[in-house]
């Protein structure tokens, strides 16, 4: 059980969340403290002086005051105001996480938010009621107030939601449901669009995605040095111990550990070649240094979940405070980072891809089939990795080095996280597609070293490709392997294989790469 605004959001637990493998509440100590904000919030609307966002209006307009009367007109308004986003909704799944990191911050008692508010948020998450939320329109520093407005606008019943597997208006869900909608008392719509939702349910989605990514992409490196009879030597453990970075040790020992036993390793111990390609060689710096930028995003992310991002802060009725809680920065740097971080795992992916093709290493064939000619073998795989890799380049540009003041110059820098995190999403679903046509090509090279045999591990690792996607003797529509082995990364199933014969090895930092 999770209790909302009391206990610690991880990554990992925020999905378990959203898949319904974790119930979530909101005990009643935090109910009592979220009520007394409440009321605090209450008595300022009735006070005299003036309070942004609580008894004035908002941006530009926060000296202008409004009257007790008009508190209820002005709630409802921002969401109708702010309700500006344009272009293809996201996906459910991150409408769905926005809604539970909204609840968990809303619930730590400082936004002076109505409990039945509350209450109505996790009624739609509970019955997978979800609002539709444009992905434009969001700068990312006086909170994601575009996307969050169409998140709560269900709330006061308007705006679309998914529902039933399709997408209807709230007013027909709230009809079938006998639901009525909300009437926002003091602060509440100014709460509720206030913070960093939606930049930091992109960035939940690309710690998950990266992770399975990297994960993968260290196996399938191993798949293809042996495919290629590549050498065990750069990932000898003295070699990390003098540039002792977290990421390079822990790739370094997982790479040994896959190779070690293997008869194809062992062939060639002997042979003339005095180095690998760097895209082998330096397996451990590459995946090492995104490992680094991995862990980097993961931390800032879960200190975001689990902060108060909106504005005005009621810490109580005497002691309010208007300040920048709600700027994206402290997301956007690591996006932009943990995105060129996604983009170079797919370009040294890329590159062993296109060695595997030249038929130099081990005794692939070039272009990985025996009858070519007729047959362009796996060819053009390969331009399909390459567009791939060039248009996350493209991606790459840092969207936090923008930045266009809004709101009549009193929002005058704004980060651009939003769409840094849908900036490295985008990379990091390309990179799964990247890293399957490295599986196809490493598996298929893999074939050509028979009799001989490689570890325990990447045998069943092989083995687990195969039942999935056959040798290919000639031509067919490769865009079909390329669909399978993604689905066979984004399934975990070759990350389980390792993990249940490695469950003896661990690596000095197994905590922080494999737990989030």
């Amino acid at each position: 059980m999770f209790n909302y605004g009391k206990d610690n959001l991880t990554t990992g637990k925020a999905l378990q969340i959203l898949h319904g493998e974790l119930p979530a509440i909101i005990a009643t100590s935090t109910r009592k403290n979220i009520q007394r904000c409440y009321d605090e919030v209450l008595a300022i609307a009735n006070a005299e002086p003036a309070v942004y966002g609580i008894n004035t209006g908002f941006g530009p307009l926060c000296d202008t005051k409004i009257s007790k009367e008009k508190t209820k007109q002005l709630q409802r308004n921002i969401l109708l105001s702010h309700s500006v986003g344009v272009g293809e909704p996201v996906t459910k799944d991150i409408s769905k996480i926005m809604l539970i990191l909204k609840v968990h911050a809303l619930s730590q008692g400082f936004s002076g938010i109505a409990p039945e508010v509350l209450d109505r948020i996790i009624l739609l998450i509970e019955n997978d009621i979800i609002p539709v939320v444009p992905e434009q329109g969001s700068v990312g520093a006086s909170g994601d107030l575009a996307p969050l407005s169409h998140l709560f606008l269900p709330l006061i019943g308007e705006g679309k939601v998914f529902y039933n597997n399709k997408i209807t208006n709230t007013s027909n869900v709230y009809k079938k449901l006998k639901l009525q909608p909300l009437e926002l008392g003091p602060k509440a719509g100014l709460a509720l669009i206030n913070g960093t939702q939606f930049i930091a349910a992109h960035a939940v989605m690309v710690v998950e995605k990266l992770h399975t990514c990297l994960a993968h992409a260290d196996v399938i490196a191993a798949l293809m040095i042996e495919g290629l009879k590549g050498s065990a030597s750069p990932f000898l453990q003295q070699l990390h111990a003098i540039r002792p970075y977290k990421g390079n040790i822990h790739v370094a020992k997982r790479v040994y550990h896959f190779l070690k036993g293997s008869q194809i390793l062992k062939s060639h111990k002997d042979c003339d070649r005095v180095q690998d390609p760097y895209s082998m060689r330096c397996i451990p710096q590459v995946h090492g240094a995104s490992r680094n930028a991995w862990l980097h995003l993961k931390e800032c992310v879960e200190i975001e979940i689990n902060s108060v991002t909106d504005n005005p802060i009621v810490f109580s009725k005497d002691f309010t405070i208007s300040g920048g809680n709600f700027h994206g920065q402290p997301l956007a740097l690591p996006l932009d980072y943990a995105c060129l971080a996604a983009a170079e795992l797919g370009n040294i992916s890329d590159r062993r891809s296109y060695l595997s093709l030249e038929g130099k290493y081990g005794d692939a064939p070039k272009l990985l089939m025996r009858d070519t000619g007729v047959n362009s073998g796996f060819m053009i795989l390969q331009y399909t990795g390459a567009a791939l890799v060039s248009e996350n380049k493209g991606l790459c540009f840092p969207a936090s080095a923008d930045s266009i003041p809004t709101s009549l110059g009193q929002e005058d820098h704004v980060s651009m996280g939003s769409i840094g995190g849908r900036k490295a999403l985008r990379v990091c679903n390309n990179l799964v597609n990247i890293l399957a046509i490295e599986m196809l090509c490493a598996a298929q090279a893999m074939d050509f070293q028979r009799p001989l045999k490689s570890s325990k591990i990447l045998e069943q690792v092989h083995s687990e490709i195969r039942k999935n996607i056959t040798h290919a003797l000639e031509d067919r529509i490769f865009s079909k392997d390329i669909e399978k082995a993604a689905k066979l990364i984004e399934s975990k199933n070759l990350i389980a294989i390792t993990q249940k014969i490695s469950r003896s090895v661990k690596s000095e930092f197994e905590n922080i790469f494999e737990k989030y």
